[in-house]
């Protein structure tokens, strides 16, 4: 396995987050429980988080273990391996343990590519036929608030409703017009993107998607209840 990076993206992913947790830190209580992660990529985004808010603490998961290896040393490179820590396995196997969830909130930016199989130029990236796999199953995992990537490409409306059956809301989501990078390129992922975007299951333009980064709550005295705003966020130009 290799490990993937991406500045624009993992910049918009990092920013989002701190805003989120700084704005809603009283209703999501992070100070006192923590977070966790599903998928640590190479750090660089949370860290930065955690380094400029001084009471959050990470717990973080990756199944790559070049992803892990790389991620604690740009942890350590920013004094806050005491605060954010990275184990090699699968965030699942913890999420679905009789002990359950210790933290009520989990930040992620899972994989997302759509693509008809894993054979793929990063098969780690592949998030499944309509790209929201692995957001479908951490809205499922037990976490009161969620907050996790949304792309425009990859069936966002299912997601949304899926969450809304799950009795979440979207409280608030902050949104980033992206090129396509290496990645999205590739022919095999395109050609399956414009077949989605036809389908009505995800918004395109021929080199650019959206992504948001939303929190999803089932908390009732949280307020907010955005989930029609995203999707028309949502909702780039073919």
């Amino acid at each position: 396995m290799s490990c993937f990076s991406s500045a624009d993206e993992s910049a918009h992913y990092g920013f989002s987050v701190c805003m989120l947790l700084q704005h809603y830190r009283e209703q999501l209580g992070w100070a006192r429980e923590g977070v966790v992660e599903l998928g640590t990529g190479d750090a660089t985004a949370i860290a930065d988080v955690v380094a400029g808010l001084p009471e959050l603490r990470v717990r973080s998961f990756d199944i790559s273990a070049p992803s892990v290896e790389r991620a604690r040393e740009n942890i350590a490179a920013r004094g806050v391996a005491d605060r954010y820590t990275v184990e090699f396995g699968d965030f699942f196997d913890r999420a679905d343990s009789a002990a359950g969830p210790s933290a009520s909130t989990v930040i992620a930016n899972p994989p997302y590519i759509p693509a008809p199989d894993r054979d793929i130029r990063m098969p780690e990236l592949w998030g499944g036929v309509y790209g929201n796999d692995l957001v479908l199953q951490l809205l499922k995992a037990g976490y009161r608030n969620v907050v996790t990537a949304v792309p425009s490409y990859a069936d966002p409306e299912t997601t949304v409703r899926t969450a809304e059956d799950l009795g979440y809301r979207v409280v608030n989501f902050l949104a980033m017009c992206l090129d396509y990078g290496e990645y999205s390129s590739e022919q095999k992922v395109r050609d399956h993107v414009r077949r989605l975007v036809a389908e009505g299951r995800g918004w395109a333009g021929e080199d650019e998607y959206m992504v948001a980064v939303a929190l999803f709550t089932q908390d009732a005295d949280i307020p907010g209840d955005r989930g029609a705003q995203l999707l028309r966020a949502l909702q780039i130009a073919v």
